[in-house]
């Protein structure tokens, strides 16, 4: 009898989860296309990687490794968890019957091991989200109340677990005590029980465990935890770690017929979009990593997620239609006559859950992307509400107009003529292209300056220590000058992808007429967006960071040095965002000053390598006034100085400008040195210069 009351209740808690998982996959239906079945092969190491080997969970090194003892402890667990439903389902079924009785102890013990061991670290983890209370886990409308119920039917199956196993002990289960070394302790604890009692003990315990795992299993869908169940397809479903070209932004076809383009709301996004708000965990690991956030502002990429998964059932439901088998909504889902559900279609992402000031906010430095252990992309929904923004609605910061006038006008963010770009170069005998080309040479490589090394008096000193090194290593190379203008990112970050493809095909058309093939630079913003993201519009160049093309010249003794010892320095490494997180660039700048100075000293800030502070001027955030909270240049630079360096380092003329001013606001005299002039200050004079092509 009791089976056939489990299998009613079996086919039951089946069949509703089944309605709710198809209802969730109707939501996500709303979204736009995404096709993300190509590289398989990539997808399963992900997967692998960072779904089953937690390998960004462990990046924390307090809490990840309680986290991924729960997720391992939850995988060994439903094997266990099979055998209780068969054995609900078939009287007598026991592992026991179909293994060798080494296998199933052996099967025993994993299971009572990983029991005691979850429940020690569900103890932990709801100490630490009830007393200790971390920051990370506050605010946003963090649905704590939800973790802690989860976390509390969790324990509920540990101790049910281990019950069940003891009473059926004092029944007489004929089981080594070597394989139980939870339960056989607990059974000796319960050998006064009568084999009525312990009968009746057994069959609550059995029973309360197979609901817990029902219960547990159709709370999900209306719960954040959801993600127990999405976490791995989202991982196997994600970009953020490949494949495709990490980093880049989505493409963007403007010669549709739509009247909105980027996103304004749900309806707007890809159905990939909105999948991540179904498997976000709301750990906060994206918000405590976030520059803006941490210095005060109001971004939160955990917020911009669960406002997305927030207006998706506050709308799908309407557009979908049909309401809950029980009149339930799912959490933020509308409920109402007409007049309310004609107002939810009224409500949209952008304005009713999430403000311009949030978006705004965002300098594109890719860390939450970088530290989310489910890979949701949250920057790919705020670069998408940008372009809304900008190209639908016009709306933007005042300041950051003459930016865009000046791209338009000019080719630069600033207003500077074209014909001042190669003023830098003036006296040092480097050619452009146009006049190589005349005289039916080839370069070695085109060094593409950037706007900032064109124009930016500070950064022309980085733009002439490396063309000095260049001349001194005898490579034949050349520059654009006049002809040279934006790739148009800063354009592109700031939401305006109209200005970006003029900018950017306006590029590739020059870069084309010269058959160009190696280019090298010293932006990493020049480097990711000429390098990753003009193929999207048919540019294919291989690009190279001047750091790491430094690097490869020291290697291979090009470069003539000084022999004495040089300055005895200790040096801070700032590594740039577009260099490490979109293009795990690390080691290059770092050896390039090892070579250099052979007496240097690198020390590292608490915040470096893949979870570097930004500078605070990625995502166009250079052209924006920072209102609100600290400065996060400052912010960056404290940490810095905080090193005990007799100096800064960068490779990047972004973080120079950002890095020096903060040393200026804070009255610092540490300097801070691009990685090209430490280079070209230990250079040779005299017969130490080889003979250029230039």
């Amino acid at each position: 009898m009791s089976h056939v009351a489990f299998a009613f209740v079996l086919a039951l808690a089946l069949a509703f989860f089944s309605y709710n998982a198809q209802r969730l996959v109707r939501y996500l239906r709303i979204g736009n296309g995404d096709f993300r079945l190509n590289d398989i092969p990539r997808r399963v190491w992900n997967l692998f990687m960072i779904g089953i080997a937690q390998t960004k969970i462990l990046r924390d090194p307090s809490a990840g490794p309680v986290h991924a003892l729960v997720f391992w402890g939850f995988l060994v667990l439903q094997v266990g968890a099979l055998e209780i439903i068969l054995h609900g389902l078939i009287p007598g079924f026991s592992y026991a019957s179909i293994l060798p009785a080494p296998l199933h102890w052996l099967f025993l013990v994993s299971q009572e091991l990983t029991a005691g061991a979850v429940l020690a670290a569900v103890a932990w983890l709801l100490y630490r989200r009830v007393v200790v209370k971390p920051k990370r886990l506050q605010g946003d409308g963090v649905h704590s109340g939800d973790a802690i119920f989860i976390l509390s039917v969790i324990g509920g199956l540990m101790v049910t677990l281990i019950v069940t196993a003891a009473a059926e002990r004092v029944l007489g289960a004929d089981i080594p005590t070597m394989a139980q070394p939870l339960s056989a302790p607990l059974a000796g604890l319960l050998g006064w029980m009568s084999p009525g009692a312990a009968t009746i003990v057994r069959n609550t315990s059995w029973w309360i465990h197979a609901l817990l795992i029902l219960t547990f299993l159709n709370y999900l869908p209306y719960s954040k935890h959801l993600h127990v169940i999405v976490s791995l397809p989202n991982t196997f479903l994600s970009n953020t770690s490949g494949p495709g070209t990490v980093g880049a932004m989505k493409p963007m076809d403007l010669e549709m017929e739509t009247e909105v383009f980027g996103a304004a709301d749900v309806t707007h996004l890809s159905w990939k979009n909105l999948l991540d708000g179904y498997a976000c965990t709301e750990c906060g690991r994206c918000t405590s990593v976030c520059p803006a956030n941490l210095t005060g502002k109001l971004l939160s990429p955990r917020k911009i997620v669960v406002n997305t998964r927030q207006r998706l059932l506050e709308v799908a439901p309407v557009i979908v239609g049909g309401d809950d088998v029980f009149g339930m909504p799912f959490i933020g889902a509308a409920k109402g006559d007409d007049g309310t559900r004609a107002a939810v279609l009224e409500h949209k992402l952008l304005d009713n859950f999430i403000t311009e000031e949030e978006l705004w906010a965002c300098t594109s430095c890719r860390a939450c992307v970088y530290e989310c252990p489910v890979s949701i992309d949250q920057l790919e929904i705020i670069n998408e509400m940008r372009r809304n923004l900008v190209l639908t609605e016009s709306r933007f910061p005042e300041e950051i107009q003459p930016a865009f006038e000046s791209l338009e006008r000019n080719g630069s963010p600033w207003a500077f003529q074209p014909s001042e770009r190669e003023k830098w170069a003036e006296g040092m005998d480097v050619p452009t292209m146009a006049e190589m080309w005349e005289r039916g040479e080839r370069p070695d490589i085109l060094f593409w300056v950037g706007c900032m090394g064109s124009f930016d008096d500070r950064a022309k000193k980085t733009t002439v220590a490396f063309a000095r090194i260049l001349q001194a290593a005898g490579i034949k190379f050349a520059i654009l000058g006049q002809e040279e203008s934006c790739n148009g990112d800063p354009a592109r970050r700031m939401g305006n992808e109209y200005l970006y493809q003029m900018l950017a095909k306006q590029a590739i058309e020059t870069l084309d007429r010269y058959e160009v093939t190696t280019i090298v630079t010293s932006c990493p913003h020049c480097f990711h967006q000429i390098g990753n993201e003009f193929p999207q519009l048919g540019g294919n160049y291989e690009v190279i960071h001047h750091s790491t093309y430094i690097e490869r010249l020291l290697a291979d003794e090009m470069v003539p040095l000084k022999h004495d010892d040089g300055q005895k320095l200790v040096m801070a490494y700032h590594d740039s965002c577009y260099l490490g997180r979109y293009n795990e660039i690390y080691d290059a700048p770092r050896e390039a000053l090892k070579r250099a100075l052979p007496v240097v000293t690198l020390v590292e800030a608490p915040r470096s390598r893949d979870k570097g502070l930004c500078c605070g001027a990625g995502g166009g955030r250079m052209w924006m006034e920072e209102r609100v909270g600290q400065r996060i240049n400052v912010e960056r630079k404290q940490e810095l100085l905080a090193t005990g360096a007799d100096a800064v380092a960068v490779a990047c003329p972004f973080c120079m400008t950002m890095l020096n001013d903060a040393g200026a606001k804070l009255e610092s005299t540490v300097p801070v040195y691009d990685i090209a002039e430490v280079v070209a200050a230990r250079l040779q004079t005299g017969d130490g210069r080889r003979e250029t092509g230039g």
